[in-house]
């Protein structure tokens, strides 16, 4: 099942594990169960601390349990964790082999401590690049405290289960039999939901804090650089993000990025914050900013508010929240959001296998979405607003030359279809005729570019009709030593690179004013 290299990889990783346990095997007669065997054959046969049982009686098949002789633990994977899910069956054997989770000990006690019975089971593709982190944040929460138990389920592999519960996008999350959650969640997000008194708990700390030499809200590419910037200076630096690493974590394969041929979002997120925790920065994840009062005159504290009541004061102020995707703002978009209507192609897509789906937007990123789903789906159509398409040639010569791709220009969309249950179909006007068109399909994929995350500020700094906050050559906006970078400005062309680069010049700026005043 392992190449030669992988073995290698592996046994090196296993050496870390100290104490022995169990893989107990659920399998039947089928091709997947015989994969699945010669997977953790394959895995016992690198270390001596783990042994090997066929016997298990689950009623997913093929499934694996992680099992403790010294210790009640409940965790399972239902399928073959391979793909992006091989990390998350790596550190699931590592962390029950007694190998200390990257945690720190108060994240460790506050789950250890919490009371209750709580039965997970996560839904994911091997091809989602958020679904990890899922996987990996409850697996780790299952080996620290008994009365967690999780199960991470192939969605492709156990489609009568999809099906059944109607999950239509990946990560998909259930708690004790009811939804619990969709998309990347973490720690920190799945305890503030499910332990009581934690966001109050984390506010009351937050409010507690000194002011700010510079407070940094959001996360992403263009904060992550700020905030290496403005440390290195050697002043007060805060970082206040909604979810660390921004936008950036839902993106798949990044090949523009300059000196790195190739790499995954998720992997350059982590590295960001790597590298920011390589410096004195006071990072506050899971903070939603919901207002900036200015300071009263300059060189004063502007005060940053927060969806949970807590507040933060800093001399200077860098916004950068980034943007979001734009949605489609039609009748039945809301109502089957991840019922069918899904925006992360790669992490959704195997979902949609042999079934018909609609990709609308014409873009490149549009484009890519409909070349990667042809190799998944029955079909696919591409709907554009404008009469031609506006991916680069590369990418249309290629979406031509597939033959389960058809293309409909002039077209907009006016309203998802659904039963009240999922996605049936998508109409559409034909912008030459006015025509009203319907097409039958179970999935649509929303790919029609962004919007800048500003409207939390409420013209409190001057934006653009676009939405896009205003600033000068030096990243200042309209107000003294507030200071903006990133996606969420008016800056042309939205790249990771670029933004690293405005979020350098508007930590630099900052740390000029603060000279100044």
């Amino acid at each position: 099942m392992l190449d030669t290299n992988m073995k290698a990889q592996l046994k090196t990783y296993l050496e870390k594990v100290t104490r022995p346990f169990e893989i107990v095997a659920s399998l039947d007669d089928s091709a997947k169960s015989a994969e699945l065997r010669a997977l953790v054959h394959d895995i016992a046969s690198l270390t001596d601390k783990i042994t090997i049982r066929e016997d298990g009686d689950d009623a997913r098949k093929p499934s694996f349990a992680l099992q403790r002789p010294d210790a009640e633990m409940h965790l399972r994977f239902a399928g073959i964790p391979m793909g992006h899910e091989f990390t998350s069956l790596v550190l699931a054997l590592l962390q029950t082999g007694g190998h200390p989770p990257k945690l720190s000990d108060e994240k460790v006690e506050q789950i250890k401590a919490i009371k209750g019975e709580f039965v997970f089971e996560t839904y994911f593709s091997l091809s989602c690049q958020n679904c990890p982190d899922v996987v990996q944040a409850l697996n780790l929460m299952a080996v620290l405290n008994p009365n967690i138990r999780h199960v991470a389920i192939d969605g492709a592999l156990f489609q009568n289960e999809v099906d059944q519960r109607q999950v239509m996008s990946v990560p998909s999350i259930y708690l004790n039999g009811e939804a619990f959650g969709q998309g990347r969640m973490g720690i920190d997000e799945i305890l503030a939901k499910i332990d009581t008194g934690a966001v109050e708990r984390e506010a009351e700390k937050i409010n507690n804090k000194e002011p700010f030499d510079v407070l940094i809200v959001g996360g992403g590419p263009a904060g992550a650089a700020a905030a290496i910037y403005a440390a290195r200076k050697g002043i007060r630096t805060g970082v206040a993000a909604e979810r660390f690493g921004g936008q950036v974590l839902d993106t798949m394969a990044i090949e523009n990025f300059v000196s790195v041929q190739e790499t995954e979002g998720p992997k350059l997120a982590r590295e960001l914050e790597e590298h920011v925790k390589q410096y004195d920065v006071d990072i506050m994840n899971l903070q939603r900013a919901s207002a900036l009062i200015p300071a009263a005159e300059t060189g004063g504290l502007h005060e940053i508010r927060f969806d949970n009541g807590a507040s933060l004061r800093s001399k200077t102020v860098i916004l950068s929240t980034g943007a979001r995707w734009r949605e489609l703002n039609v009748p039945g978009e809301t109502e089957y959001r991840n019922k069918g209507v899904a925006y992360c192609p790669h992490c959704d897509g195997p979902l949609y296998k042999g079934k018909r789906v609609a990709v609308v937007g014409g873009g490149n990123s549009g484009i890519e979405a409909a070349i990667d789903l042809a190799g998944l789906v029955k079909h696919v159509t591409v709907i554009e607003f404008a009469d031609t398409l506006k991916a680069d040639d590369v990418l249309q010569r290629k979406l031509h030359s597939l033959p389960n791709v058809s293309v409909i220009t002039s077209a907009q969309t006016t309203q998802v279809l659904g039963d009240k249950h999922k996605v049936t179909g998508i109409e559409y006007k034909d912008r030459n005729s006015n025509e009203l068109h319907t097409v039958e399909l179970e999935g649509i994929f929303v790919q029609i570019g962004l919007l800048p995350n500003s409207e939390w500020l409420n013209g409190a700094v001057t934006t653009s009709k676009h939405g896009e906050i205003e600033i000068d050559a030096k990243g200042q906006t309209n107000i003294p030593g507030v200071f903006a970078a990133g996606d969420v400005t008016n800056v042309p062309y939205k790249q990771i690179i670029i933004a690293m680069g405005e979020g350098s010049r508007s930590s630099l700026s900052a740390f000029d004013y603060l000279i100044r005043h």
